[in-house]
């Protein structure tokens, strides 16, 4: 009778390391100068930047505005609140 496809007493493929591959120092980096992998890490970053979808100037626009608009409705409540608090102690306190 065939094992369960996870049984302890068979060990998965990924689980077998070939023992023909040598262990390599440092990886893919050791090959590499600085100022290569720095070039490298630069280049990626463009390739990073280009695949942004950036927003249209109306889009832009529209984020900014209710962003403002958040900012100061949250100033006037913070306001709003620390007026009363005051004047809350100050009738507490004397």
């Amino acid at each position: 009778m065939a094992d369960a496809v996870g049984s302890i007493d068979t060990p998965d493929a990924q689980d077998e390391a070939p023992e023909t591959q040598k262990a390599r120092k440092g990886g893919k980096r050791a090959k590499k100068g600085p100022l290569k992998r720095l070039a490298l890490f630069y280049r990626q970053i463009i390739a990073e930047l280009r695949k942004v979808v950036w927003p249209t100037r109306n889009q832009l626009t529209t984020y900014t505005t209710v962003v403002i608009v958040f900012v100061v409705i949250m100033i006037g409540l913070v306001t709003v609140i620390d007026y009363g608090l005051s004047h809350l102690a100050k009738y507490v306190f004397g």
